[in-house]
């Protein structure tokens, strides 16, 4: 097959695809947009003045600040002064420069689709989590005219190309908000949503303000993943996310997390940061009962792998089977038999009972090495139920609020995606849904035609089984989005791809 260039469309990754007779689907391609063209679409929707926010908003992204200057800017002793994280840099492809066209020109993506072996892709513009870091009174607009981009230059190569619809989280009605928009009025859909939100700790905000101490303000603060001990009711937005049938989707990353601080490497802060940022929110939505109550939303966290899904599934029966609401009573202060405990001190250290200040009344609790716990005012109720509001009364359970709800994107040289097919560890002998990521766009893809065949590799490698490819690359992202909407393939390539598998059955 040739281009209008002339090259001839052949890669490792096309003939891995000559040989499946089931399509791929590709759930994490990033693409750069055209600053010229995205720079009209938010000067119409808010002026010169949300062009200057759009620019201030990028321009900050990859940049952290101490004294006024960024981290380039600053000198080394500088640097471990103010303690300036050492951020992203060199995130995109340059030396392999077809590629780089090819990220930012729609026309010429879709042609070159059938060379990186995929059937359809779910793309993730890089502006696209831009709008996070702009004001309150940009944010929404930001957003807006954004999408309204992206919608605009994708209409035309929806068979096979489809942009996420980024929504800001700062408040459910905020969010509700931008999805309405963006679904119903520009038909995306697929949204991307930050996996949490930084608010300040009002204790500390009241004693200093943020208008007179802004460097305090930036430290004094926690994450509200929204699911769990947030100061808003998020239901109404998931609500409405399983009304309209979309998928959700995050990039969620912690660099600059504790652990993730380093102010000279940034290996250090991004190996890993994608599964501890996506971790906290699944678990949020876990433990928060939010995929109970909403047990047809479907939610992709992308980057961090699968293992890190897996591992966690692993550790919710664990820790359910030893933590439910009546097996932690084993652990009860209450229940301890001070008669024997006492009984069995005067046999076997009776030293200890006439040592200085020893108190047989508190025999129990000094034994613990620490103070019991204050009486809950209902002892078998929520406040010593850990699992309460997710609903928990079995592993069936885990499974159905874990496994069924979250997809775990998994990019093509990654080893561990063998950890969500391992059957004889994951908890029933169910396998995660890892989903084929190619994160082309990145970094780690200097190549747009490898990662199919990076991923085959590891059937021929044996870390995976023609199966588990199927599954990785087909099964589970088919799954992820028809779930949340069944039509959500209808008059794209996937759609005629199974009708021309039938017919030929």
């Amino acid at each position: 097959m040739n281009d209008r260039l002339g090259r001839v469309h052949a890669s490792r990754s096309a003939a891995v695809k000559a040989t499946l007779d089931y399509p791929v689907i590709d759930t994490d391609v990033h693409v750069n947009d055209y600053a010229p063209v995205l720079e009209d679409y938010v000067q119409h929707y808010g002026g010169s003045k949300l062009v200057d926010a759009l620019r201030k908003a990028l321009g900050s992204r990859f940049v952290t600040r101490g004294a006024g200057k960024d981290w380039y800017q600053q000198t080394p002793e500088e640097r471990q002064h103010h303690r300036t994280l050492r951020a992203p840099w060199w995130a995109r492809v340059t030396r392999n420069t077809l590629d780089l066209a090819t990220y930012t020109l729609p026309e010429l993506l879709y042609e070159r689709l059938a060379e990186q072996g995929a059937d359809y892709s779910i793309l993730f513009p890089n502006d696209v989590l831009a709008p996070l870091a702009a004001r309150d009174g940009e944010r929404q607009a930001l957003h807006r005219a954004i999408n309204h981009f992206h919608a605009d230059q994708y209409r035309k190569y929806s068979e096979r190309l489809t942009p996420v619809a980024g929504i800001p989280m700062n408040t459910p009605q905020e969010a509700i908000e931008e999805l309405e928009f963006a679904v119903k009025t520009l038909g995306l859909k697929v949204i991307n949503i930050p996996g949490g939100v930084r608010r300040p700790i009002k204790a500390i905000a009241q004693k200093y303000p943020a208008e007179q101490f802004p460097e305090i303000a930036k430290y004094a603060s926690y994450i509200d993943f929204y699911g769990i001990d947030s100061e808003y009711d998020y239901d109404p937005f998931w609500a409405r996310v399983v009304e309209l049938g979309v998928p959700v989707t995050t990039h969620y990353g912690s660099q600059g997390w504790t652990g993730r601080q380093s102010i000279s490497n940034y290996m250090y802060n991004h190996i890993g940061h994608f599964a501890d940022g996506s971790q906290a929110f699944a678990k949020a939505l876990f433990f928060g009962g939010v995929t109970r109550r909403f047990p047809n939303l479907r939610v992709a966290l992308l980057e961090g792998g699968a293992d890190w899904g897996a591992h966690v599934y692993a550790h919710l029966a664990d820790r359910w089977e030893k933590r439910n609401r009546d097996a932690v009573q084993n652990y009860n202060p209450e229940l301890a038999d001070a008669e024997l405990l006492h009984d069995l001190f005067q046999r076997y250290a009776p030293d200890f009972l006439k040592a200085p200040g020893a108190d047989p009344a508190r025999l129990v609790q000094d034994s613990l090495g620490i103070s019991a716990l204050p009486h809950s005012r209902d002892p078998r109720g929520a406040e010593l139920d850990d699992f309460a509001a997710a609903g928990i009364e079995s592993v069936e359970d885990i499974r159905k609020r874990w496994v069924d709800s979250f997809y775990f994107g998994a990019e093509a040289d990654d080893r561990t995606v063998s950890a969500a097919f391992n059957t004889r560890v994951n908890p029933l002998g169910t396998p995660i849904n890892a989903i084929w990521s190619s994160d082309i766009g990145h970094w780690d893809v200097p190549d747009l035609t490898e990662p199919l065949a990076e991923s085959w590799d590891l059937v021929e490698q044996g870390v995976l089984s023609e199966a588990e490819f199927k599954a990785l690359v087909f099964g589970n992202p088919y799954r992820l989005y028809t779930e949340a909407n069944p039509d959500f393939f209808k008059g794209t390539a996937i759609e005629h791809r199974l009708a021309d598998r039938r017919a030929a059955a």
